[in-house]
C-alpha cells in the first residue's frame, strides 16, 4: 500500500494561482494605458532637432533636383517650419527656438535657410533649449551640409 507522504500531485497551476496572476497583470496593464507611454525629454529634444535637421536635408536636396532656390522658413513665433509652400511641421512649444542666420533672411520672427541649385546655402544656426538641455542644428553656407550638435 501507498502511503500519502509518497503519493505525488500532477505539476501544474491551481485555478487561484491563475486568477491572481492574471489580475496582478490586468492591474499593470490598467496603470500602463491610464499613465500613457513613458516620455523622455531629451528623446522628443533629440527628436525635434532631427526631425528639423532632416527637413533642411530635404530642402538641400530639393533644391538640387530641381533646379531652383528652395527655402526652409522658420516662425520662431509659432514655433513651425515648412518647406516652400508644404504645410507646417510643429515644435513642441516647451522648446525655446533661436535663428542665427544672414541679415537678409530673417525679418521678426521669421527666418529662413535658401538652398542654391549646387547645394550651398545662406547658412545658419537653429538653437533649442529647452532649459536643461541645448540642441543646435547647422547648416554650412558653403556645402550647405546640415549637422545636429548637443550643447
Amino acid at each position: 500500500m501507498i502511503s500519502p507522504a509518497k503519493t505525488r500531485h500532477p505539476a501544474g497551476f491551481t485555478l487561484i494561482e491563475l486568477v491572481a496572476a492574471i489580475t496582478i497583470a490586468g492591474l499593470i496593464a490598467t496603470m500602463l494605458v491610464m499613465h500613457g507611454r513613458p516620455r523622455s525629454a531629451a528623446l522628443e529634444e533629440n527628436g525635434t532637432a532631427s526631425e528639423l535637421a532632416g527637413g533642411l536635408r530635404e530642402a538641400r536636396a530639393r533644391a538640387i533636383v530641381q533646379n531652383r532656390q528652395v527655402s526652409l522658413m522658420l516662425d520662431i513665433a509659432n514655433h513651425q517650419w515648412k518647406i516652400d509652400n508644404q504645410p507646417f511641421h510643429k515644435v513642441p512649444p516647451q522648446f525655446r527656438m533661436a535663428v542665427l542666420t544672414v541679415q537678409g533672411e530673417a525679418r521678426g520672427n521669421l527666418a529662413a535657410i535658401v538652398f542654391e541649385p549646387d547645394g550651398s546655402s545662406t547658412g545658419g544656426q537653429i538653437g533649442f533649449d529647452d532649459g536643461l538641455r541645448k540642441f543646435s542644428v547647422n547648416v554650412d553656407w558653403l556645402t550647405g551640409m546640415v549637422r545636429v550638435a548637443k550643447e
